[in-house]
């Protein structure tokens, strides 16, 4: 089979596309036929070497989504040709077949297409996570999915609608600012409007936003804090830096700054927040926006294009 591997950190030209074994299931695995695999920023960062220590070769990736082919032992909950995603894998994802233990496989509804299912596993978990289990987000609150275009901004702005609460979503990009509005958000800000601040303030009446899930904390988070309200939470998905604050900004409205990372998950938080995503993606509360749809051999165009950060939507490699 044909898989990414990386031999040695660096740009993106060290994605090379290899011939290698195909994998057999081991105790509790289950092996998935990759039809579509989703591109994180976070697989550019580790590609680069800014993100957590790697043996090489590797193959980079967690989320995918295709049909089952092979269960390891001990394995109830699939069988062979089920339509599956992953939230995690064991190899890595960019790979004409992944493998994963049971407990990151999902079902994919018939509703959701294979690219949709590959855009799951870290956008969605990360949005649903941000808002509803480290934010505490609760209806009727003000939202602020600051950078709202992307994989995990699209569905914090699904999901925060669907839940009751009041959303603005900002974008660098015509295209962007339609899609935010497109997806539910009651409010489309401009990244680079002169008045942005204000405009925000404004859409509160005054009051301030009780929510701001962050995907760029280096660039936004001391404006953050002078955009929420008494008591409210930034969440800080994403960040490619140090910040300066102005810790005052906190105190005065007794606001929290709040980190989150899905690798601190339990299993039983996993359990919990792929429950949520797979009833809402049933219902249609959580329908995935596809951007960008590359081959597997052009892994390396999907990462210059996800670290640029302009392209509305989810990159999606397809093998």
């Amino acid at each position: 089979m044909k898989a990414i591997r990386v031999h040695e950190f660096g740009g993106p030209d060290v994605l090379r596309l290899e011939e290698v074994p195909e994998p057999t299931p081991g105790q509790g695995e289950v092996v998935v036929r990759t039809r579509a695999i989703g591109v994180n920023p976070v697989e550019a960062y580790i590609r680069g070497g800014t993100y957590g220590a790697r043996d090489f070769p590797f193959t980079p990736g967690a989320d995918c989504a295709g049909e089952v082919v092979a269960v390891g032992a001990g394995v109830r909950r699939f069988l062979p040709g089920q339509r599956v995603y992953t939230a995690g894998t064991i190899r890595g994802a960019y790979a004409e077949l992944v493998v994963s233990a049971e407990a990151s496989v999902h079902p994919l509804p018939d509703r959701v297409s294979f690219e949709q299912g590959a855009a799951i596993g870290v956008p969605c978990a990360t949005a649903y996570t941000a808002l509803f289990v480290r934010a505490v987000a609760r209806p009727g609150e003000t939202v602020l999915v600051n950078g709202a275009s992307g994989g995990v901004g699209l569905a914090a702005v699904q999901l925060a609608r669907a839940a009751g609460l009041i959303v603005i979503g900002t974008a660098g990009t015509d295209a962007g600012l339609r899609v935010v509005a497109e997806q539910g958000a009651h409010h489309a800000v401009s990244h680079g409007a002169a008045d942005k601040m204000g405009q925000i303030m404004a859409l509160t009446g005054g009051r301030g936003l009780d929510v701001i899930v962050e995907m760029l904390a280096n660039q936004n988070l001391a404006e953050d804090l002078k955009l929420l309200a008494r008591r409210g939470r930034v969440v800080v998905v994403g960040s490619r830096g140090p910040v300066t604050i102005d810790p005052r900004e906190s105190m005065s409205r007794e606001a929290d700054v709040r980190g989150m990372s899905l690798a601190n998950a339990t299993e039983a938080d996993r359990r919990t927040v792929h429950a949520a995503l797979g009833a809402a993606l049933e219902n249609g509360t959580l329908c995935p926006i596809i951007g960008t749809v590359l081959p597997l051999r052009d892994a390396a165009a999907a990462h210059r294009v996800v670290l640029e950060g302009h392209a509305p939507g989810k990159i999606v490699l397809v093998p």
